[in-house]
């Protein structure tokens, strides 16, 4: 009987640790890259030739184009969120969808993704 109530208690311990356990999202993409000094660095020239070379710029300038490098992002500031923006595109602005349309599709939208995160101001 003892055995019998030790098991049935190691089980419902064990499906309270697994159902409550860490419900966080897991990293994108990008952090993965963070850690790799050459997509960072294919992400800025990418960002350079792309973004900046028409609207973002890598310092805070006055342009029609918000600033990517500090706290605020109008339009959701996760990975996910800028990943979205930028394959979708914002509506009745100037930011149109580029959707994968990059020379290694996703991979180098995730790239500026991780250089725009490597670059950015410290939100505190």
């Amino acid at each position: 009987m003892l055995a019998v109530l030790r098991l049935t208690v190691y089980l419902i311990i064990t499906f309270i640790v697994v159902a409550c356990g860490d419900s966080r999202e897991p990293g994108s993409p990008a952090d993965a890259l963070l850690a790799d000094a050459d997509a960072v660095s294919r992400g800025r020239s990418l960002f350079v030739g792309t973004c900046a070379g028409y609207c973002h710029k890598l310092t805070p300038e006055r342009v029609d184009a918000v600033y990517l490098f500090d706290c605020e992002w109008k339009h959701g500031g996760s990975d996910r969120e800028i990943f979205n923006t930028v394959t979708n595109g914002v509506p009745n602005t100037r930011m149109v969808g580029f959707g994968t349309n990059f020379p290694e599709g996703e991979s180098d939208l995730w790239s500026i993704i991780a250089f725009l995160k490597s670059n950015r101001d410290s939100c505190a």
